[in-house]
């Protein structure tokens, strides 16, 4: 019964076949606008430690 299956990692060393110009264009995209949604998320949130530590911080007065 085991003889029945094909291992799957055999089809790793397989040549692969080209992609179409317009389809990797379209991927190259989307992966663009969403390191551009990434980035743009980091530098929103990036200084909210900072904030909330400036907003509860108390100044002693002697």
């Amino acid at each position: 019964m085991a003889n029945e299956f094909d291992n799957p990692f055999s089809q790793l060393n397989r040549n692969l076949r080209e992609v179409p110009p317009e389809m990797r264009q379209k991927v190259m995209n989307d992966i663009a606008i969403a390191k551009l949604i990434l980035e743009m998320a980091v530098l929103v949130t990036s200084n909210y430690a900072s904030l909330f530590s400036g907003m509860f911080k108390t100044n002693k007065r002697n």
